[in-house]
């Protein structure tokens, strides 16, 4: 599918903007450059709107029984098949597969820089997209996805829903207790970039830091406050 920028709601016109020359170490905490010959995957960053709440965004919650990257939270996206086209390709592909959103009804805007990830070897292109005829989603196949949330950018942005994630290798960078759910990692990193670049981030304090088990375990407890609500 054919990128198509000129399609863009006026909303999303300042971060479309923003990331015409954005370059990789500012959407990825990796300075490493892609490898020649990596493993190629795409995310896609979804971007809805809704009446209620506004600018929102489709994440994913991995199943927690998956040998890899088991319970956590991210875009949907995987690793690029054959008979993929491009980048776009993969990314509705995947969506559609984990969500069962109705790739008709989104508009491909912008790929945004290829990033590295070191732990699993992907170079992973994020295309970002306007959800401009939302369909009903959900956990398609339960063994992969735990959950399929649709979570407000003005959510993301509270101050109070924001930490720094310190994993045991030593690594701290951005996170969000939101929905019930921890997003840290890449996803939370992006995630991070693009409240700047898209003008939805208030001033918070980065100061705040929780380690990784400490951050579960917040997250758990908000989960289980939106169970008890």
């Amino acid at each position: 599918m054919t990128l198509q920028p000129e399609r863009a709601p006026e909303r999303l016109r300042p971060l479309l903007h923003a990331v015409r020359d954005v370059d990789a170490p500012t959407l990825s905490r990796h300075r490493i450059p892609p490898p020649d010959g990596g493993r190629r995957a795409a995310v896609l960053i979804l971007l809805g709107e809704h009446p209620a709440h506004g600018t929102d965004v489709l994440l994913v919650e991995r199943a927690r029984t998956l040998r890899e990257h088991a319970g956590q939270v991210a875009f949907p996206g995987g690793g690029t098949e054959p008979g993929d086209a491009d980048a776009v390709a993969t990314a509705l592909r995947e969506a559609e597969e984990e969500t069962g959103l109705d790739p008709e009804g989104v508009v491909p805007l912008a790929l945004l820089p290829d990033l590295y990830i070191p732990p699993s070897g992907f170079v992973v292109t994020p295309v970002l997209a306007e959800w401009e005829r939302p369909s009903a989603v959900h956990a398609v196949d339960a063994g992969e996805t735990a959950a399929v949330e649709r979570v407000p950018m003005t959510v993301l942005a509270e101050p109070a829903n924001r930490v720094q994630v310190g994993h045991p290798s030593g690594y701290v960078g951005p996170g969000f207790l939101v929905a019930g759910l921890l997003v840290w990692g890449f996803t939370g990193g992006l995630l991070s970039a693009l409240l700047d670049l898209g003008g939805w981030a208030q001033p918070w304090a980065p100061a705040r830091v929780l380690d990784l088990d400490e951050a579960w375990t917040a997250a758990r407890a908000g989960r289980r406050g939106i169970a008890g609500s």
